[in-house]
């Protein structure tokens, strides 16, 4: 028997203006790719919103799988892990009011889903779903819980992408989500989506790899237009992060503060909508 997934009313985040003021700042890093060991206080508060990081644990298509194995000794569902995550969670924790748990894994299939209001998935350019993960993920979605993806590039992912989402949800559109949407200004007023450069790409002097040229954010929304799949696409948020410590690329740094406000605005967005 699976535990009913309940979403939380939207509670205003209690955030001390102090911090919000500071959190531009902050955002960037100071510090190879290693977590975060300097401690932070939290805000005294937690608006009474509780996060965790949760990284999804799936199946890949086989020659995929294996040319990931082969060329970053990894599956493609644990790339940047584990300190994108760890570094996400400590900005999180630093930044804004809400409890911060310490990061998990977990599939879809894992009865401890229906405790979870977000999750990550990352590089659904590989991603191939079973037919209890469809059933399964849908339901998650539309009893409230938020799925975000991030790192894919180019059409074939994207097609990959398009299609397995089709299954969850034949007839919901895909759609680009403008600034004016309450994403871009849920916490940090972002004027536009950032394109966060994967730190090889940014080596090569591009922001762009495998001919995504152009970044976006997109949505599944629900019938009252939540956006309950939040699409990153042409983009690496999970650079930005895992490589925000790494002092010998203080060209990065930029991205590092773009992709932690980018995706803090789309945690607080999924707790409080």
């Amino acid at each position: 028997m699976t535990v009913p997934f309940r979403r939380r009313a939207p509670i205003r985040l209690l955030v001390p203006a102090a911090i919000l003021a500071a959190a531009l700042w902050y955002a960037g890093g100071s510090d190879a790719a290693t977590a975060e060991t300097d401690t932070i206080p939290a805000a005294s508060t937690s608006g009474g919103l509780d996060w965790t990081f949760v990284r999804v644990r799936y199946s890949s298509w086989p020659a995929l799988r294996a040319q990931y194995l082969r060329d970053y000794r990894m599956e493609p569902w644990a790339v940047d892990a584990p300190v994108a995550e760890e570094n996400l969670a400590r900005r999180v924790r630093s930044v804004t009011s809400i409890q911060v748990n310490d990061p998990i894994t977990l599939t879809l299939t894992d009865p401890g889903l229906w405790l979870q209001p977000w999750i990550y998935l990352v590089e659904p350019g590989t991603l191939r779903l079973t037919e209890e993960e469809v059933s399964t993920l849908r339901e998650f979605l539309l009893r409230g819980g938020t799925l975000t993806f991030d790192d894919f590039h180019g059409e074939a992912e994207w097609a990959n992408m398009e299609r397995e989402m089709r299954r969850v949800f034949p007839d919901r559109p895909i759609e680009e989500l403008a600034p004016d949407h309450p994403v871009y200004s849920s916490f940090y007023e972002i004027d536009s989506y950032p394109q966060i450069p994967g730190l090889g790409s940014f080596f090569r002097g591009r922001m762009w790899e495998k001919g995504g040229y152009r970044a976006t954010l997109s949505a599944i929304s629900d019938d009252q237009g939540r956006a309950m799949v939040l699409i990153n696409f042409n983009t690496d948020m999970g650079d930005g992060w895992e490589w925000s410590n790494a002092e010998d690329y203080p060209g990065y740094l930029p991205f590092t503060a773009r992709a932690y406000q980018m995706m803090i605005n789309q945690i607080v967005y999924a707790l409080t909508h």
